[in-house]
């Protein structure tokens, strides 16, 4: 009986408590990059490599530099694989471009390369949608460092903002006018969107 009355005091307590306290926190909606976006992402960038003759590595993260996905095409060296996920892991974390880094090391800012974190080698480029970073890609192992970025850039813009079920609505720019789909509108690869 005892053990009851002390549950019974231990739950008013907590109705008190929860009534004095009674503001929640809303919790915050973003966008967020899923394994069928990745996959996208990396078939942008195959694409686009495959367009120029050139081989490759290519990762994709999340936007806490989390490895998605991570496709190594047929001829690309082995150690093309971890370069590529360290380059989209950089771009993820530090939410700007690994050449941004590369150029800055380049023009003296050397104490750059002590950031164990950072793989300041073009090739790593954010996701964004609507300004949010949802993630990244990396490449490495195309014919050249440019090359690299420039697969990048195109994979990148894989994933665009769209409504759920939007079908060939899917590549709506961020400023575009909006339906009255709730917000904040997730990211879909562009083209047709999954059904749900």
């Amino acid at each position: 009986m005892k053990s009851v009355r002390t549950c019974l005091g231990a739950l008013a307590l907590v109705a008190v408590a929860g009534g004095a306290f009674g503001e929640t926190a809303e919790i915050a909606r973003a966008p967020i990059l899923t394994l069928e976006q990745a996959k996208a992402v990396a078939a942008a960038a195959a694409a686009e490599a495959r367009g120029n003759g050139a081989g490759g590595a290519i990762a994709v993260v999340d936007a806490g530099g989390h490895l998605l996905y991570l496709e190594r095409l047929d001829g690309t060296f082995p150690a093309a694989a971890p370069v590529a996920t360290h380059k989209a892991q950089t771009a993820a974390i530090f939410r700007r471009a690994t050449a941004d880094f590369e150029t800055a090391i380049r023009n003296g800012r050397t104490s750059l390369v002590a950031v164990p974190e950072m793989t300041p080698l073009q090739g790593g480029v954010p996701i964004r949608v609507g300004g949010t970073v949802v993630g990244a890609v990396g490449v490495s192992g195309a014919a050249s460092a440019e090359q690299d970025e420039a697969i990048a850039k195109v994979a990148a813009q894989a994933v665009r903002w769209g409504p759920p079920g939007g079908g060939d609505t899917a590549c709506r720019s961020p400023s575009a006018s909006r339906p009255s789909w709730p917000e904040p509108w997730p990211p879909w690869p562009c083209g047709p969107t999954p059904r749900t």
